[in-house]
């Protein structure tokens, strides 16, 4: 027995039965460890430094970094391109620094006071999202939201920020130092509604924290926040229903519609109105809303078809038409696309598209029930637009006006995009009637104006641009274009219809890359940061698929 015990012993072991960081026999485990360096980077024995390493050094420990005591920023020989940058407007200025690598930006410097703790790094990072919240609901480009977020953040001294807008997201990233870790935080929109008198309310918020003469306390930005939040809308339900019905009996005179048609499109406009609002208290998609609110306007569209009565009852579905189609989201979209948004872009188009189907299945129902009672409809008299200047051109007037109430606008800001919605007509009409023009290009041509003049009004008053532009674009809808390939459809002229639909779809997009082009090209009138060097901007490479 003792034998086979020995023979046991002398038996060698397999590779499992010992660990890989198991000493090998005859080996102390002290000298084993003894002869290993605990690290590559470790300091010799007897290597200890008399002094204090020099900052710099590989071996001293790494500072706290704090924005009230940064570093020394690294600076080129040819040095950054942003100067003075106090005298332009904050949208301007945190644009240009967004677009910047993060290491060449500038340090910032410290609008609001805080303690000497530092700021307090959560509450500003929930203020940031609320304000940019608030921009995004109603509307703003995803561009103008980052660089609101980016103001708010560096006015109380988080300036290693990376704000990230998408169509229903919001997160901020602040990075307290080189070696600290870093704190994100994120919001959900999950209600987006159309109020441009809160919008400027908050742009004037945050013009006030970016601004060196004003002091807004963290506390005191909370609570003009929720006033915003609880301020009532500029005007009464009442008066957006009768300004849906005068924007719809405004359209159908712009297409050639007289009084009788005028009022057909009006009370078509607000039976869909009160319908959509019916809806939207049940709880109902915003898809279905769109669908019901088309059908009155159809309806009394064909009944008018339907009747002995020699009048354009198409002018009365066209009206109606301008006052669903989401001409606003389309410009959001096609801006955030080519601002490099392209999450956004797609997710703004795709909303586009729901609510255009929308329109179409509303307005398709009621053609195909009017053709089962033998009503004749006249395709061809959809696009003889009479002529009439003086008349459309106030007809023009009285939609944007109209739309710009809708659109819960301030009342200072009604007049000029009331005007700046004439001169695009006027424009539009001048190159499209007077000189035979295509509509896509005089229409191209015509929102350019209106991005321009809009741009331009936005500056002037440290505001959004959005209030100034919107409305302005009402007369350029592609209504009749939209109509006259739905009547086709219904018709069964499925491959007219499709092509006329396609024009409206170019027309669509004509108003927004003509929007963005005029507010690109106001630029060329302001001084902005860093505008000298723009040709060496590093940020410009992401256009180019870098």
């Amino acid at each position: 027995m003792a034998e086979a015990d020995g023979a046991e012993d002398r038996k060698p072991q397999s590779d499992e039965a010992h660990s890989a960081f198991t000493p090998p026999p005859g080996m102390e485990p002290d000298a084993f460890e003894e002869d290993q360096p605990t690290s590559e980077f470790a300091r010799p024995a007897g290597a200890e430094p008399v002094e204090p390493e020099p900052e710099g050094s590989a071996f001293a420990a790494p500072a706290t970094y704090r924005a009230a005591q940064s570093p020394p920023a690294y600076t080129p020989g040819q040095g950054f391109p942003v100067a003075r940058m106090k005298e332009s407007p904050w949208q301007d200025r945190m644009r240009t620094m967004l677009r910047m690598p993060v290491d060449v930006r500038p340090v910032p410097e410290l609008v609001q006071r805080h303690s000497e703790t530092g700021p307090a790094v959560g509450r500003v990072l929930d203020l940031t999202l609320r304000i940019g919240e608030l921009l995004l609901a109603g509307g703003e480009g995803a561009e103008d939201v980052e660089a609101a977020m980016f103001a708010v953040a560096r006015s109380y001294g988080l300036d290693r920020c990376e704000p990230t807008v998408t169509f229903t997201m919001l997160s901020i990233t602040h990075h307290p130092s080189l070696v600290g870790d870093p704190v994100t935080a994120s919001r959900t929109v999950r209600r987006r509604g159309t109020d441009y008198n809160r919008l400027a309310a908050v742009f004037r918020l945050v013009d006030d924290i970016s601004a060196h003469e004003i002091d807004v306390t963290l506390e005191e930005a909370y609570r003009r926040l929720a006033e915003i939040r609880r301020n009532r809308h500029p005007y009464p339900g009442w008066m957006l229903t009768a300004s849906a019905g005068l924007l719809a009996g405004a359209a159908s005179t712009l297409v050639g519609g007289g009084v009788l048609v005028f009022i057909a499109a009006a009370l078509g406009a607000i039976l869909g109105d009160r319908l959509a609002w019916l809806c939207a208290g049940r709880g109902l998609p915003e898809f279905y809303q769109f669908v019901v609110a088309a059908m009155p306007p159809a309806a009394i569209g064909v009944a008018l078809n339907m009747t002995a009565i020699d009048v354009k009852a198409s002018a009365v579905i066209t009206g109606g038409l301008f006052a669903l189609l989401p001409g606003r989201a389309v410009v959001a979209a096609v801006q955030d696309g080519l601002t490099g948004y392209y999450i956004t872009a797609s997710a703004r188009l795709l909303e586009v598209m729901y609510l255009f189907i929308g329109i179409i299945m509303g307005v398709l129902v009621v053609l195909y029930v009017g053709l089962q009672f033998d009503a004749s409809p006249r395709p061809e008299e959809v696009l003889q637009i009479q002529q009439r200047p003086l008349i459309q051109i106030a007809a023009s007037m009285v939609l944007v006006f109209t739309f710009a109430i809708l659109l819960q606008q301030e009342r200072s800001s009604v007049w000029i995009v009331t005007l700046n919605g004439a001169v695009a007509w006027v424009t539009f009409g001048s190159l499209h009637y007077a000189g035979g023009i295509p509509p896509v290009p005089s229409t191209a041509v015509a929102a350019g104006l209106v991005g321009l003049f809009g741009q331009l009004f936005s500056r002037y008053r440290f505001a959004s641009a959005l209030p100034y532009v919107t409305a302005a674009i009402g007369p350029l809808l592609p209504g009749s274009a939209v109509y006259y390939g739905l009547l086709l459809i219904a018709e069964n002229r499925l491959n007219e219809g499709l092509g006329s639909l396609v024009n409206a779809a170019a027309i669509a997009l004509a108003i927004a890359i003509g929007v963005n082009l005029g507010s690109e090209a106001s630029r060329l009138f302001m001084r902005i940061p860093g505008a000298a060097s723009a040709a060496k901007r590093r940020a410009a490479k992401r256009t180019r698929g870098f």
